[in-house]
């Protein structure tokens, strides 16, 4: 059994075992008391067929391995999400903030994109809602800095949001876990 930290971020490569971290700890956080709910708060958006069927699968895979979560689906006002449906009893967990900040930067119209300030501002309200959270926190996002500079503009913007967004959470959140090939290394906190 995993100890639950009020709040934690989890983040690592595609694969790397972020969500499979995060299932864990709502089930150890289900079994520990009857009154413990969990919910996940899914961000992801099916913008084509292919990732209609990823969140299907997503969705059944939970299902499966974590009987119980209660699965929220919102794309942009993660803040509000997280004050709403937060409380002493309830664990949640947000997959993932890397589609999160998609959804706001390179949403499916381009004239819905938001200003650089707006997604700074987001991030900070979104920092502000994990520090006033009364349940604990999960966080999942990926850590895509790690490879070569990205050839065009937008995505060098969204790699530079993305780490910002990740170092905002990281000091937000009391511990911090990178995930590579399935296993946990403990950034910040205790394990």
């Amino acid at each position: 059994m995993v100890e639950v930290a009020r709040t934690e971020f989890i983040l690592g490569g595609q694969r790397s075992g972020k969500s499979s971290r995060a299932e864990l700890l709502a089930r150890d956080w289900l079994a520990a008391a009857p009154a413990h709910r969990a919910v996940m708060v899914a961000t992801g958006q099916a913008w084509d067929e292919e990732m209609r069927e990823r969140i299907a699968r997503h969705q059944a895979d939970r299902a499966a391995r974590v009987p119980g979560v209660v699965t929220v689906e919102e794309p942009l006002a993660l803040a509000d999400a997280l004050r709403q449906h937060s409380d002493g009893h309830t664990l949640i967990v947000v997959d993932c903030l890397t589609l999160w900040l998609t959804n706001l930067m390179m949403p499916a119209d381009p004239a819905q994109a938001i200003a650089e300030s707006a997604v700074i501002a987001a991030g900070e309200a979104l920092c502000a809602a994990i520090a006033e959270a009364p349940g604990p926190v999960v966080l999942v996002g990926n850590e895509i800095g790690l490879g070569v500079i990205p050839m065009g503009r937008e995505v060098r913007a969204f790699v530079d949001a993305l780490g910002r967004l990740n170092q905002q959470v990281a000091a937000a959140c009391e511990r911090v876990t990178l995930m590579a090939a399935g296993l946990p290394l403990t950034l910040k906190g205790h394990s």
